[in-house]
């Protein structure tokens, strides 16, 4: 009976630990099963936010996609047009080119044909205007004609040609018996009748020469070519005297030398 008493009193100090106890392991396992609920939500949740996140990733990769698809369009549009227009632009730069250049052409041609005109002109003007001209110490004006045909009398003294350089001085003095060019015409017409052998004409045309310009540079050259005219013709009495003169009228000449060294040849 002791021990039943006793344990019974044992029990009724224990019941309320047990109740406790029961208590808190129904508590937990009721946790337990919770947060396991808690947890697989949460796990679903995240993985529905994640499969939108996909979506929404994936739609905006899509959205973004188009877009540059477009710009690219777009872009390559603009490339094909800005090619056109620089294709088009060099082509307008070539033919602007083969204008420029033809226009240059033009240009140069005209500026030919300016130069050519203004040389004519200039020809022509200088076939019609005197001409200064410097001869044997003196200057004067001479019709270009006139000095044409005096050049050309002397070119065929210079060549040999008495017989033409005379006929071609007798038709200058004929057409110009008083121009700057007459003295100088008288000379060397003189010396082409000597170089021909027609010394009587040679002295008259020397002595003519001399009455018209006694002071030129030639006079005393005349002198002795009359002397020797004259020797050539045998008249040295003649001859003797016409160096006498020259040497007295031009001491100091050339000619006047020349002459000294005549007489001692002269009987």
């Amino acid at each position: 009976m002791q021990r039943a008493a006793h344990g019974v009193r044992l029990w009724r100090r224990m019941a309320p630990a047990l109740v406790c106890v029961l208590a808190l392991c129904g508590t937990a396992a009721h946790a337990g099963l919770f947060d396991d609920e808690e947890a697989r939500k949460a796990i679903l949740d995240l993985r529905a936010r994640i499969a939108k996140s996909d979506e929404q990733s994936q739609a905006r990769t899509a959205e973004l996609n188009a877009q540059m698809t477009e710009q690219l369009q777009v872009l390559r549009r603009s490339l094909l047009d800005l090619n056109g227009q620089l294709e088009a632009a060099r082509a307008e730069m070539a033919k602007l080119r083969g204008t420029n250049e033809q226009l240059l052409r033009e240009v140069s041609e005209v500026q030919r044909k300016q130069r050519d005109i203004g040389q004519a002109v200039d020809d022509r003007l200088r076939k019609v205007e005197p001409q200064k001209v410097t001869l044997d110490g003196r200057e004067f004006m001479a019709d270009p004609e006139e000095k044409r045909q005096y050049d050309e009398a002397f070119a065929l003294l210079r060549a040999g040609e008495f017989d033409k350089a005379n006929q071609a001085f007798a038709a200058f003095l004929r057409r110009w018996p008083n121009g700057g060019y007459a003295h100088a015409a008288r000379f060397w017409q003189g010396n082409a009748l000597y170089g021909k052998r027609d010394y009587k004409e040679a002295i008259g045309t020397f002595r003519g020469f001399l009455a018209g310009a006694p002071d030129n540079p030639h006079a005393a050259e005349a002198l002795l070519a009359i002397a020797n005219s004259q020797a050539e013709m045998k008249d040295a009495k003649a001859a003797r005297k016409t160096i006498e003169d020259l040497i007295k009228a031009y001491p100091s000449s050339e000619a006047a030398v020349a002459g000294k060294e005549r007489l001692a040849s002269l009987k």
